[in-house]
């Protein structure tokens, strides 16, 4: 495996497929960034691979970033804007339906009891690509950051593209071990679907 002098991030909207991205690196040999404090539910089935300290990179918590060179982090995306510089980070930024987002959100809220039907998939789809309009202009500014777009539809579809771009970003030598991982079973919520 090539030296990694870099913090590998996989982020993106929450229900994009991170965890997936996360388990494919895992896989392909990256040590994980991670606390095991949210465990695998109903909701991700094969666990969330996050690590509680990202959520205080705003409190200025930066103190674990230097054991994160070479690994891979799973950071939210409203918290991208937060990494530091004095590393190189290389983003993964996963890129799903958004329709499929609001519902698979929708589903997941529903589960626990935290929906909130006032609020329409309108609304929350105009606030949600403005999130990410911004945070991606924001990123793309920084030269420490790198980032690759990833389709979580098209990995489910079986695009050898979309895993060959990963590889070549990452310098993974493997990339058959990667697509073993995608499980088309848990693409539950499609565009369409009810």
């Amino acid at each position: 495996m090539n030296k990694r002098d870099f913090i590998t991030v996989v982020s993106g909207l929450p229900r994009s497929g991170t965890s997936m991205a996360m388990s494919m690196l895992e896989t392909a040999g990256f040590a994980v960034v991670q606390d095991g404090i949210r465990t695998a539910d109903e909701d991700n089935p094969k666990g969330y691979y996050e690590f509680e300290r990202v959520k205080k990179l705003t409190e200025g918590d930066t103190a674990w970033l230097p054991d994160a060179v070479g690994k891979v982090v799973k950071v939210i995306s409203r918290l991208l804007i937060e990494l530091p510089p004095g590393f190189t980070y290389k983003v993964v930024w996963m890129r799903r339906n958004i329709d499929e987002i609001i519902q698979s959100q929708k589903k997941m809220l529903v589960r626990r009891g935290t929906y909130d039907a006032s609020v329409q998939d309108d609304e929350i789809r105009r606030m949600l690509l403005r999130h990410v309009e911004k945070t991606l202009s924001t990123i793309k500014e920084r030269s420490y950051i790198d980032l690759l777009f990833t389709n979580y539809n098209k990995l489910l579809t079986g695009s050898h593209e979309e895993v060959e771009n990963l590889a070549k970003f990452l310098n993974i030598p493997n990339v058959e071990v990667m697509t073993k991982v995608v499980d088309q079973s848990l693409y539950r919520n499609r565009a369409g679907a009810s």
